[in-house]
This record gives C-alpha cells, sequence and structure tokens, in this order.
C-alpha cells in the first residue's frame, strides 16, 4: 500500500512538472515568435512607413473579428480573464477563460496584433497561456490530489510570468500579490515548483538575459539628494498610472456617444480605426510607438538615449487604441515604455543630476507607472529590478512604488486588472445561464 501511495505521488508529481514545463515552453515560443513579428513588421515600414496605413487596419480588424468570431475569451490582456476564472466556482464558467484552445489561439492572435504594428505586450497573454496549462491537471484528478483550481491558476499564472520575462522572483509576486489579492496565499508546492521549474526552462533555453540590458548606473548622491528623482516619480507616476487605469476601466464599460455605439454595434470597423489611429501616430513619431516599446526602452536605459518629451503620451495613446479595440494582447510591457518616457520627462526638471545617473530615473519611472496602474507595488520593484539587473537602487525603487501605489489608490479605488475581471466573470455567467436555460 505505501508503494502504491509513493507511486501515486511520483505519478502526481510529473504530471505537474510536465505542465510547467509545458507551460514554460509555450511562453518561451511565443517570446521567440513576438520578437520576431515585431522584426517582420519594422523591416516592412522601414522603407515605405506610409504601408502602415494598410497594415494596421487591416491586421487590428482581422484579429477583432477572429477574437469575436471564432475565439472567445482571448479578447484583451489575458489577466482580467485568469482572476475572473480564479474567483468563479463553476467549471463551465473557468473553461471559458482558460483552455488549451485559448492559450493557442492567444499565441497567434497577439503574434497577428504584433505584425500588425499594435503596442501589445505577452505578459497578459503568457498568464494566460500559463493558467490554461496547469488548469488543465483538474482533469486528471484520477490520479490523485494534485492542488486546488484556485491554486493551480496562480501557479500557472506565477509560471507564466516567470517563463515570459526570466524573473521568477516576479513570477511568485505576482501569484501572490495580484492572483491572491483577496485571498490569503498559502505557500504551496504547485505554485513554487511551477514557477521554479518555469523560470530554470527559462534560463536553461533562452540564457540568464535581461530584458532591459544591465542598468548598472546608480543615484551617486547624498541621501537628501537622491530622495528627489524617487519622490518625483513616485508622485508623477501615481497620478498618471492611477489616471491611465481609470480610462482603461471606464473605456471597458463602453464609451460615450456614437463611438460607444460604433463600438458595440460595429466592434470590428471601431478595431480598424483604432488600427488607423494607430499608423497615423506611427508615423508622426518615426515608428517610435508600434509594438512592445522594450527596444526604445533598452536603447534609452543602456545608451542613454533621450526618447522625445511626447513619447509617454503617444505610447499611452497607442496602447488605449489597441484596448479599446479588444484585439488579443497585453498592457503590462507598454506600460513599461511609458515608464521610461515618464523618467524621461522627469530628468528634465532635474537638471542637477548627472547625465551618468539619468538612467536610474528612466528605472524608477518604469517602477512607479507600472506600481500605480496595477496596484502591485511589490511586484512592480521586483519585476523591474529583475528585468534591469541593478540591486543598487531597491531602496529607491521601493519607495518610488510605494508613493505610487498610495497615490493612485486615491485617483482608482479599484485595482486595474481586478476591475476589468469583473465584468468579464458576469459576462461569462450570463452567458453560461443562458446556455443552461436554453437546454
Amino acid at each position: 500500500m505505501l508503494r502504491l501511495l509513493s507511486l501515486r505521488n511520483w505519478r502526481r508529481n510529473l504530471l505537474l512538472m510536465g505542465a510547467a514545463l509545458v507551460a514554460a515552453m509555450l511562453c518561451i515560443l511565443f517570446a521567440t515568435g513576438a520578437d520576431n513579428a515585431i522584426e517582420i513588421h519594422r523591416t516592412l515600414i522601414q522603407d515605405h512607413a506610409w504601408i502602415a496605413l494598410f497594415i494596421a487596419p487591416a491586421g487590428f480588424a482581422a484579429m477583432a473579428w477572429l477574437a469575436l468570431r471564432f475565439f472567445p475569451g482571448t479578447e484583451g490582456s489575458g489577466i482580467p480573464q485568469t482572476i475572473a476564472a480564479s474567483l468563479s466556482d463553476a467549471p463551465e464558467v473557468r473553461r471559458q477563460f482558460l483552455s488549451l484552445r485559448i492559450a493557442i489561439s492567444k499565441i497567434v492572435l497577439t503574434l497577428g496584433g504584433l505584425l500588425s504594428g499594435a503596442s501589445i505586450g505577452r505578459e497578459g497573454p503568457s498568464v494566460q497561456i500559463g493558467a490554461s496549462v496547469m488548469h488543465a491537471l483538474t482533469r486528471f484528478r484520477r490520479f490523485g490530489y494534485i492542488g486546488s483550481s484556485r491554486d493551480l491558476i496562480a501557479a500557472g499564472a506565477g509560471a507564466g510570468i516567470a517563463a515570459a520575462f526570466n524573473t521568477p522572483l516576479g513570477g511568485i509576486m505576482f501569484a501572490i500579490e495580484e492572483m491572491c489579492r483577496y485571498r490569503a496565499f498559502r505557500t504551496n508546492g504547485p505554485t513554487l515548483a511551477s514557477v521554479i521549474l518555469a523560470g530554470l526552462v527559462s534560463l536553461i533555453i533562452i540564457g540568464n538575459y535581461n530584458y532591459f540590458g544591465h542598468a548598472t548606473t546608480t543615484l551617486a548622491l547624498g541621501w537628501a539628494d537622491a530622495a528627489w528623482p524617487a519622490l518625483a516619480a513616485g508622485v508623477l507616476g501615481g497620478f498618471l498610472g492611477g489616471g491611465f487605469a481609470r480610462l482603461l476601466i471606464a473605456s471597458s464599460y463602453g464609451l460615450p456617444g456614437n463611438v460607444g455605439k460604433l463600438a458595440q454595434q460595429r466592434p470590428v470597423v471601431f478595431a480598424a480605426l483604432c488600427g488607423l489611429g494607430t499608423a497615423i501616430l506611427g508615423l508622426i513619431s518615426g515608428g517610435i510607438v508600434y509594438g512592445t516599446g522594450y527596444d526604445e526602452a533598452r536603447t534609452a536605459l543602456e545608451d542613454s538615449a533621450r526618447l522625445p518629451l511626447y513619447f509617454m503620451f503617444a505610447k499611452m495613446a497607442v496602447i488605449w487604441l489597441a484596448f479599446a479595440a479588444r484585439i488579443p494582447g497585453g498592457i503590462f510591457a507598454p506600460a513599461l515604455a511609458v515608464g521610461v518616457g515618464m523618467g524621461t520627462i522627469i530628468t528634465v526638471f532635474l537638471p542637477d543630476i548627472p547625465a551618468g545617473d539619468q538612467g536610474v530615473i528612466l528605472v524608477l519611472g518604469m517602477g512607479g507607472f507600472l506600481a500605480a496602474m496595477t496596484q502591485a507595488p511589490i511586484t512592480s520593484f521586483v519585476i523591474v529590478m529583475e528585468m534591469t539587473a541593478n540591486h543598487e537602487i531597491l531602496l529607491p525603487l521601493m519607495a518610488t512604488a510605494v508613493i505610487a501605489h498610495n497615490i493612485s489608490k486615491s485617483v482608482c479605488r479599484v485595482p486595474l486588472y481586478h476591475a476589468l475581471a469583473t465584468p468579464a466573470l458576469y459576462r461569462a455567467e450570463r452567458k453560461q445561464h443562458l446556455q443552461k436555460s436554453d437546454s
């Protein structure tokens, strides 16, 4: 009997590790595909920038039509859908957000959006992909209890973050701070094992890389002078990030006037118009607002290349256009680029900061804006720290995130992803109720 129980334990552990491995591999392939999609788009518009006026509207319309017609549940970021699935007790509702079919289609449609020049990221889709794979383990109950559905969803979400960005600590903190915001997090085997294994797989396949390079600069100032950049990034990030989150939440409930009617009655046409707006802003900005914004942010951090002062506002505009079009794709990664743009503006008002130290302000801008927009300060400063491989500015980064978070709560009372999860959950439950009524 003990031998049999031991065998069943091994089967459960192998299933858990296998699911985490599959989730990590999908996220890594997704990352490679996203980089290639962005490069293909850049090549297409390199010599003839005006082609974007056709590519973006057509791509936005196609992705919106495919998502609405054939792949419901793939629209938008993926993080609100994953949170909605974790909040529901109905397996039928969870399957509307999390399945292997949704995971694969989410990858394809997000890559299509990046090929079109949409300012979307792959962090939200990676969360939904990881959660979908881990949630599939609930079908293997005959091998014994692996974990509750909520724990497996949280584990998959954290694994998706860890594999996508090579940030295992960030993946664990995301599982705790976002996925378990309104319930107690238990230090359970599935979550820790999945995140750690996903991080190891990413490390083995891609290597010990950092998305924003190695921002080794630090503030070589006295503590009083060094406090000003953290305070500025925290305050400005709190108001801007909180205000942007509030705009996104309001937009998710419907746009006003004739624009709202068009978005509701003709969503594909509206998506095409959003693509056209993205292309126009791309032409005006010289193409720096397309895609995730990683290249622009990394160049600014590593080479100390100053971004245009309008970059932050233009990037926020194209993020909103992709969000309003409801095409598959995340807002997490583009928000980091917005933070770099915000940091660029802050450097103008702090001229006494040496040029060699201004890269730190850009990092603080990333942490401040992300913490305010998501209202997840610990996840924000941990991910930014891991992405930039800069541990020397941990204390200023923590202070920035805390300040931004507290200011953001006065601007936007409900955290962004949870506010977006509520209507998604309502629509899914209503759909399930109507299906039961018809049957």
